[in-house]
């Protein structure tokens, strides 16, 4: 045995006698392990087999209703000083973080069994992968990190080599809410999990691991771990060229990885390689890198549907496990969004009553594999990662934000991605045009200080030569009608376009104190003649409401204290000025 898997060995023993668990599963990632996994929680309840006609090798698993999200109040980052974790975190001392799971974990796993799950996350000989090992008591975990990461024994292989790993350690314990913690200690590379067994509290690939300590892990080795989509957009020539984008919930980021040209764009192909997480890397020639660190989806499944995003639906026919879902008479999957049927069960597994509520949770889910979308390529698994042309920054804002504008330059766009927002609605809040901020749409997901990460963004100017281009785009600016001014979803093709012809010097644009917005003729509009007017208020710049919005930005930078880089100050100080 290899020093390093001796190290790991005697991580699992020291669990284990915390934990006191019946029996301990090293796991493989095999095909028969997976069956064996599934039948077990079909015998138990776990999994319930949906219509093996329409959707082959599917599951249904409802969660506890009182765990079924993530818990963010409940999530913590144990620095040792709690000025590394920054206001944008909640912290704990390390000490006192890890005497209180002690008490949770000791004995927790009694009856039942630990699984030792080695992972890696992005492609196994990729060199900007990273791999972790999770532990945990819930074979539905262990399902979903199959799908999610690259799991078992090739994982286990590049640890050994590697010798290094993030060490996770989740159980379901009671499922009592009282007795809830999801807590990162990056210091550590470690991360434990105690009362959920749901999704991003449960799978610690997931956002606790590509996210939380890997923007730890990034900082201190010199790249960036995003809460961005990649993809890929193929023009006629054959020509394919990446982007990543950042979007908070709720602003169509998997309907834009998944994107499907309008009949105008014959010859146009958008290719999926990420609708998530994104690894950025400094690569030879100066350009920024991207991996995907996952293999599969976590989508949400309410809205998803055929006009929608027809990728994603052609995506679950098989071999997708769906989490609170309800299901029709005839034992298929469905939600809010997907048709016009009448469920005959919720996600409870009642009756369905529209006195209850919707019949799937709003936040239900579906795991599946990308290899399994329509519109995946397999420069996914490419170790070397895809060259990034541009990233996208976007929010949901109903005015004030223009359709589609360009950063003036790196520092710029900081300022732009740092300052990002979206407007709150009545039906989510009960209150109309809150603007709420969230930087790089990573405000739940960055493991440390906030004004730190601005400032490590910042360094990349001075470290590469051939930068991607800063955009920011808004899908959702609304009339006076309340209706909204651009179509949306395949059109948004037409913005892409016009970005990445910027990039290659191809397209014009105006300048104007927020960066460089298009006009009319700059845009490809065929089939959109009917927006008119409605192209008149998509790009126009109004100075006043920019004003008070970069004065809003100030305060915000503020928030975050004397550790916000006096670049970031200055960027937004020069664009105040300059609009008078």
């Amino acid at each position: 045995m290899s020093s390093q898997l001796a190290i790991l060995n005697q991580w699992v023993q020291e669990v284990a006698a915390l934990t006191e668990p019946d029996q301990i599963r090293w796991c493989d990632g095999s095909e028969s392990e997976r069956r064996e996994l599934e039948a077990l929680m079909v015998e138990n309840g776990d999994l319930l087999p949906l219509n093996p006609d329409t959707h082959p090798d599917c599951f249904l698993h409802r969660s506890d209703p009182s765990d079924v999200a993530r818990v963010e109040h409940l999530t913590y980052v144990c620095t040792r000083h709690a000025d590394d974790a920054g206001p944008n975190n909640n912290w704990m001392a390390p000490d006192e973080a890890h005497q209180k799971m002690d008490a949770l974990f000791k004995g927790c796993m009694r009856g039942r069994t630990l699984y030792v799950v080695p992972y890696c996350m992005g492609p196994i000989d990729s060199p900007y992968s990273r791999c972790g090992v999770e532990i945990t008591d819930s074979p539905y975990v262990v399902v979903n990190m199959r799908i999610m990461t690259r799991m078992g024994a090739p994982a286990l292989a590049r640890i050994e080599r590697d010798g290094r790993f993030v060490r996770g350690l989740h159980s379901i314990g009671e499922l009592d809410p009282a007795r809830r913690f999801i807590m990162h200690f990056p210091q550590e590379l470690m991360i434990q999990s105690y009362g959920s067994g749901y999704g991003g509290n449960a799978l610690l690939g997931k956002k606790c691991h590509a996210l939380r300590i890997a923007s730890w892990q990034a900082r201190q080795e010199g790249w960036l771990a995003e809460h961005m989509l990649i993809v890929g957009i193929e023009n006629p020539a054959g020509e394919t060229h990446y982007v990543a984008a950042a979007f908070p919930s709720a602003c169509g980021k998997t309907n834009l990885a998944m994107l499907i040209p309008p009949e105008t764009h014959q010859g146009w192909k958008v290719w999926t390689v990420g609708d998530d997480i994104c690894w950025l890397h400094p690569g030879p020639d100066g350009r920024l890198y991207a991996i995907n660190p996952e293999s599969g989806f976590f989508g949400v499944a309410p809205g998803t549907g055929r006009k929608t995003n027809p990728n994603a639906v052609a995506t679950l026919n098989h071999d997708a496990i769906f989490t609170n879902v309800a299901v029709t008479e005839d034992n298929r999957p469905w939600w809010e969004g997907l048709s016009d049927e009448t469920p005959a069960t919720d996600w409870q597994g009642r009756d369905y009553d529209p006195a209850n509520g919707p019949a799937a949770h709003p936040n239900s889910r579906f795991t599946v594999s990308m290899r399994q979308c329509p519109s995946f390529t397999d420069q996914a698994d490419n170790p070397a990662g895809v060259p990034i042309s541009a990233i996208i920054f976007g929010g949901r804002r109903e005015s004030l934000v223009p359709l589609v504008f360009e950063a003036r330059d790196w520092r710029h766009g900081v300022l732009v991605g740092a300052s990002m927002a979206s407007e709150t609605t009545a039906a989510a809040t009960g209150a109309v045009g809150v603007v709420r901020r969230d930087s790089m749409a990573m405000k739940p997901f960055c493991g440390y200080n906030f004004a730190d990460y601005f400032g490590h963004w910042l360094s990349f100017d001075e470290r590469l030569q051939n930068l991607p281009r800063i955009f920011h785009v808004n899908w959702f600016r609304k009339g006076d009608d309340g209706k909204f001014l651009w179509p949306g979803f395949g059109d948004n093709l037409r913005v892409l376009q016009w970005i990445l012809d910027r990039c290659a010097g191809k397209a014009e644009a105006e300048e104007t104190p927020i960066g460089f917005l298009p006009r009319r003729e700059d845009l490809d509009l065929r089939g959109l003649e009917k927006l008119n007017g409605a192209l008149d208020t998509l790009l126009t710049l109004d100075r006043e409401g920019w004003r008070r919005e970069l004065d809003e930005i100030g305060g915000y930078l503020n928030s975050f204290g004397d550790r916000v880089p006096e670049a970031l100050r200055s960027e937004q100080q020069r664009v105040r000025a300059s609009l008078g």
